[in-house]
């Protein structure tokens, strides 16, 4: 199989900074986020394959869990940039990935998933805890 992509853009209110630095740092993410998909826990080990505190990306590449039973590689990439002319933030997640065969659907549901994610976060980061 070749490689693809997907993409998804989601506003966010929180600064961009603080986003970035939050999600860069995976111990907090389970203060924010309860990692429910369709309904189960969805654990997966994932690797920082790099992070840009300037240009506020960071890459994962998943090693284990449900995602590997169909997807050869994935590696996700999340880019903040601060909204021109107003407050808040837009994040942008990247998927890139190799489906095992061309039965496995491409990941929608991992956007939806991110997306979610990146709400539960946000709203977090607004609460002040």
């Amino acid at each position: 199989m070749v490689e693809e992509e997907v993409n998804v853009d989601v506003e966010i209110k929180s600064p961009a900074n603080k986003f970035h630095m939050f999600v860069g740092r995976l111990q907090h993410l389970p203060k924010a986020t309860r990692y429910v998909q369709d309904g189960e826990v969805r654990v997966s080990k994932d690797r920082i394959e790099a992070m840009d505190f300037e240009k506020k990306v960071i890459q994962w590449r998943v090693l284990e869990g449900p995602l590997k039973t169909e997807y050869n590689s994935i590696l996700k990439t999340m880019k903040v940039s601060p909204n021109h002319g107003g407050p808040g933030s837009m994040v942008n997640w990247n998927v890139k990935y190799e489906r095992i065969d061309e039965k496995v659907a491409h990941p929608e549901r991992l956007l939806q998933f991110l997306v979610e994610v990146t709400k539960e976060v946000d709203g977090y980061l607004l609460s002040g805890e």
